[in-house]
C-alpha cells in the first residue's frame, strides 16, 4: 500500500524545502566565515573583490534560509517562491558562464548544479502549488 506523504498539514516537500533552507544558512555562514576556503572549493582564486561578493552571497543565503525556517507556515510560500527567483537567476547566470566558457569548466558547472538542484526542487513545489 502506498503512502501519501503530503498532507494538509505537511505539504509535498515539506522535508526537502526545510532542508534547503538549512543548506542555504550553512554555505552562507561559511562564506561569511570562510570565504577564501570557499573559494578554493569551488577551484576559484581568491581576491579581495571575490570575498567580498562571496560574503554578500553568505549574507542573501542565510536570510533567505532562516526567513524560511522562521516564518508562519501560511508565509513559507513566498519565502519559497523568493528562493525559487534566486536560485532561477544563479542558475541562468551560470548555465550562461557554461556556455561562453569564460569559467574553468568545473567550477562552472559545479555550481550550475548546486543551484540547480535548489531550483528543481522549489520548482516542482511551485507546479504543485500552482494545480
Amino acid at each position: 500500500m502506498a503512502t501519501n506523504i503530503a498532507s494538509p498539514s505537511r505539504p509535498p516537500l515539506a522535508g526537502a524545502l526545510r532542508g534547503l533552507a538549512v543548506g542555504r544558512i550553512v554555505l552562507g555562514a561559511a562564506a561569511i566565515g570562510m570565504p577564501r576556503t570557499m573559494s578554493a572549493a569551488f577551484g576559484i582564486r581568491s581576491t579581495p573583490e571575490l570575498t567580498y561578493m562571496t560574503r554578500i552571497f553568505g549574507a542573501r543565503a542565510i536570510a533567505l534560509g532562516l526567513g524560511y525556517l522562521t516564518a508562519p507556515a501560511d508565509e513559507r510560500p513566498r519565502w519559497q517562491r523568493l528562493g525559487l527567483l534566486v536560485d532561477f537567476i544563479d542558475t541562468a547566470h551560470g548555465a550562461a558562464h557554461v556556455a561562453r566558457g569564460d569559467l574553468p569548466r568545473a567550477t562552472a558547472l559545479t555550481t550550475v548544479a548546486l543551484t540547480g538542484g535548489y531550483l528543481v526542487v522549489g520548482a516542482t513545489r511551485l507546479a504543485h502549488d500552482l494545480r
